[in-house]
C-alpha cells in the first residue's frame, strides 16, 4: 500500500525554517567562559604593554640625558631613537583608536575598551575593519607592513630580527580558505577577541621599540671608543734644545673623551694633568717614555703607550764666527728653521693653508721656501699659503736662507672635513634642538661651515631636504634647490604645532677646495617651541 505524503502547510514551513535558524545561532554562540578568557588575556597584555612602555621611556630619558651632556657623541643615536619612538607611537595610537571604535560600535557611544559589555557582538569588528570603502583593515595591514620594514632597519642581531618579524607578520595560514589578512583576523570576530588582537599588536610594537632602543644606547658606547684605533701621542714644544732651555710636552689619546680625565704616567710616575716641563740636560738624544690609562663606558681600563725622542744640542752658537778670510762676522743664521701650519699638523688639499716659517736670528727677507706636490706662495713676514694638489700624498716644505738649506718638514695631506649645517640666528649658529617658531619663520635658510674651534671655513649649500612627519608617522620629505627654505617648506613650518619635530637632511654643499659633497650623518633636528 502506497504511503500518501501529507502536504505541509505554509505555517509549518515557517516554523521549520525558524528552527533551523535557531540551531545555527546556537551553534555559533560563544560561551561566556571563552569570552571572559579573552578579558583575562586582554588585562595581561595591557599590563605587559604598560611595563614595556615605562621601560622604553626610561631608556629614552637616559639617552636624552646623554644627548644633553655630549650632543656631538650622542646626536646620531638620539635622532634614530626619536624616529623609532615616533613611528612606534603612531602605530600604537592607531591600534588604540581602532579598539575604541569597535567597542563603541558594539556598546554605543559610551563604550569603554576596558569594560566591554557586548563581548559576543560578531558584527562590530567586521563593520569597522571590513566595510567596503571605509574599512580600516586594509589600512592597518599596510601600516603594520610599513612599520615592520622600517623597524627592522635598526636591528642587526639575527635573533632579534627573527622575533620582531614573526611578531609583526601579516601572513595568513593555508587554512584561511582564500581570505586576506584583514578578513582572516576580523571577519565574524567577537568584539572581545578583536580588541585582544589589537592589544597584542600594541604589545608587539612596544617590544620591538624596546629592543631597538636598547641597541641604540649600547651603540653610543661602541662608537665612543674604538679600542683598536686608539693611540697615545706626545707633542713637545720643540725637539732640539740648548742646555738650560725649557721644553713643554703634552700627552693625549687620539680619541678624546671630555667626560673623563685620563691618567698619564711618565717614566713610571703619575703626573698631574697631561703636561710636563723638562729642563734640557746633557747634549745628545733623549727619550720621553710613558703610558696613558683611560676607561671605556663599560668600566674597562685601556692602556696606550707613548714614546718621543728629543735632542739637546752642544750649546748656543757664538754671536760671531771667523770667516775664511779671517774677518769676524755674525753667522748668517742661528739654529734650525721653524715651520708651523697655523691650523694644525696637516694640510688640506685644494685649500689655502696658512703657514708660518721662521729662522732664529735670520731676517724674514732672507728666508726662502719651496713645497713639493703643490704651490707655496709667500705673503711676507714669514707667512706663506700652502695649497697641496692631491689628497693622501704627503708634501715636503724645504726652507733655505742665503742659498743654504736649513730644514724641511713633511706634512700629511687630507681632504677638508665635512662641515656642519646650521641656521644663522644673528651671531649664533643653531645646529639642533629646540627653536621658537618665530625664529624659524624668520630664518632664510641653511648654512654650513667647519667650526670646530680650530677651523672656521664656510661652505656653500646647494640643496637640502626638510623631512616632516604626518599624523601616521610617515616621513614627508620636501626638497629645496639652494640654501634658502622653499615656499612649500615655509608653509609647512606654519602648520607645525609646539613640540613637533622635523629634520634637515641630505644637505649638499660646495667647498672652497672645489669639492661637492652630501653631508650624510650630519642631520639637523629641530623641535618647534
Amino acid at each position: 500500500m502506497a504511503i500518501i505524503k501529507r502536504k505541509i502547510s505554509p505555517r509549518q514551513k515557517m516554523i521549520n525554517l525558524m528552527y533551523v535558524v535557531l540551531m545555527a545561532m546556537l551553534a555559533l554562540n560563544i560561551s561566556t567562559e571563552v569570552l571572559n578568557g579573552f578579558s583575562i588575556v586582554e588585562e595581561s597584555l595591557n599590563r605587559t604593554t604598560r611595563n614595556s612602555s615605562k621601560e622604553n621611556e626610561a631608556i629614552f630619558d637616559e639617552l636624552e640625558k646623554m644627548m644633553q651632556k655630549n650632543p656631538q657623541k650622542v646626536k646620531e643615536w638620539f635622532i634614530m631613537a626619536s624616529t623609532v619612538r615616533q613611528m612606534s607611537d603612531s602605530l600604537y595610537n592607531y591600534a588604540q583608536d581602532l579598539k575604541l571604535r569597535i567597542v563603541k560600535e558594539s556598546d554605543g557611544t559610551k563604550g569603554d575598551p576596558f569594560n566591554i559589555k557586548n563581548k559576543d557582538d560578531l558584527e562590530a569588528a567586521s563593520y569597522v575593519m571590513l566595510s567596503p570603502g571605509t574599512g580600516e583593515g586594509g589600512k592597518l595591514y599596510k601600516a603594520i607592513n610599513r612599520y615592520r620594514v622600517r623597524i627592522l632597519k635598526f636591528v642587526s642581531d639575527p635573533v632579534q630580527r627573527s622575533i620582531i618579524a614573526s611578531n609583526l607578520s601579516t601572513e595568513v595560514p593555508n587554512s584561511s580558505m582564500g581570505k586576506n589578512w584583514q578578513e582572516y583576523m576580523f571577519e565574524d570576530m567577537p568584539t572581545a577577541a578583536a580588541v585582544t588582537l589589537l592589544s597584542k599588536l600594541q604589545s608587539d610594537v612596544r617590544y620591538a621599540e624596546g629592543e631597538v632602543l636598547h641597541s641604540l644606547v649600547a651603540n653610543v658606547g661602541l662608537k665612543d671608543i674604538r679600542v683598536n684605533k686608539l693611540q697615545a701621542f706626545v707633542v713637545p714644544s720643540q725637539t732640539r734644545l740648548y742646555p738650560g732651555e725649557i721644553m713643554t710636552a703634552q700627552m693625549f689619546i687620539g680619541a678624546v673623551d671630555s667626560t673623563q680625565q685620563p691618567q698619564v704616567y711618565v717614566n713610571g710616575q703619575l703626573i698631574r694633568g697631561n703636561k710636563i716641563t723638562i729642563k734640557a740636560g746633557t747634549p745628545g738624544k733623549h727619550t720621553l717614555n710613558g703610558y696613558i690609562l683611560i676607561k671605556d663606558l663599560s668600566g674597562n681600563v685601556l692602556r696606550r703607550n707613548f714614546s718621543q725622542d728629543y735632542w739637546v744640542t752642544g750649546g748656543p752658537q757664538p754671536k760671531h764666527y771667523i770667516s775664511p778670510d779671517g774677518m769676524q762676522k755674525k753667522p748668517p743664521f742661528d739654529g734650525m728653521a721653524t715651520i708651523a701650519a697655523d691650523l694644525m699638523n696637516v694640510l688640506y688639499a685644494g685649500f689655502d693653508n696658512p703657514i708660518t716659517i721662521s729662522i732664529p736670528n735670520t731676517s724674514q727677507g732672507d728666508v726662502q721656501a719651496t713645497m713639493s706636490g703643490g704651490s707655496l706662495v709667500s705673503r711676507g713676514g714669514g707667512h706663506f699659503i700652502a695649497r697641496p694638489s692631491a689628497v693622501g700624498q704627503p708634501v715636503t716644505i724645504a726652507v733655505s736662507a742665503k742659498g743654504r738649506k736649513v730644514g724641511e718638514y713633511k706634512f700629511r695631506v687630507r681632504k677638508l672635513p665635512d662641515p656642519s649645517p646650521y641656521i644663522a640666528m644673528g651671531g649664533d649658529r643653531f645646529k639642533s634642538g629646540a627653536l621658537s617658531k618665530g625664529a624659524l619663520m624668520s630664518a632664510p635658510g641653511i648654512h654650513a661651515a667647519i667650526d670646530d674651534g680650530l677651523l672656521d671655513i664656510p661652505f656653500t649649500v646647494t640643496s637640502f631636504r626638510a623631512v616632516f612627519f604626518d599624523n601616521m608617522g610617515n616621513a614627508v620629505p620636501m626638497a629645496s634647490n639652494g640654501s634658502n627654505f622653499s615656499a612649500q617648506q615655509k608653509e609647512q613650518f606654519r602648520h607645525l604645532s609646539r613640540n613637533k619635530r622635523f629634520y634637515i637632511t641630505n644637505v649638499v654643499v660646495h667647498g672652497p677646495d672645489g669639492t661637492t659633497r652630501t653631508l650624510n650623518g650630519r642631520n639637523m633636528e629641530v623641535i618647534v617651541q
